[in-house]
């Protein structure tokens, strides 16, 4: 597609749909989002600008084959599973570390390197689709 007024779009829309992923990301712990809705959106930003410029520009933009990616998020998933075996918990477990004390403290968890994989294989999941869509040959 040869479209100035989409090609503009994307650019504008590509790093706000990001930006919003990232934040449904951090924000699904506490009230609703998470890894699966924000790999959603963040592969839709992706899709879009394959959409736009094609799926070798889209190629170029990820830098890792979209296999990859997913392939990295479940890993990501699977050691946030694994962590708990450390002090005898059941798998998927949430285990936290703390930082500091009172309210500048600083608190990370499993369950945000979980949320981290499941972001990982969606985006790279949803992208291997749209890929093999755009690139099949008719």
């Amino acid at each position: 597609m040869d479209s100035l007024i989409l090609r503009t779009a994307t650019r504008l829309l590509l790093s706000l749909m990001l930006l919003f992923s990232f934040f449904i990301l951090l924000r699904g712990h506490n009230e609703p989002g998470g890894g699966f809705i924000g790999g959603l959106i963040a592969a839709s930003a992706f899709a879009l600008h394959s959409i736009a410029y094609g799926p070798a520009a889209l190629r170029q933009v990820l830098g890792f084959d979209p296999k990859t990616i997913a392939g990295v998020g479940m890993l990501f998933a699977i050691v946030a599973g694994l962590l708990s075996a450390f002090p005898g918990d059941a798998f998927l477990t949430g285990q936290w570390l703390h930082w500091g004390e009172g309210d500048a403290a600083f608190h990370v968890g499993t369950p945000l390197v979980f949320d981290v994989g499941v972001f990982l294989v969606v985006i790279g999941a949803v992208l291997t689709i749209v890929l093999s869509l755009e690139e099949e040959d008719v």
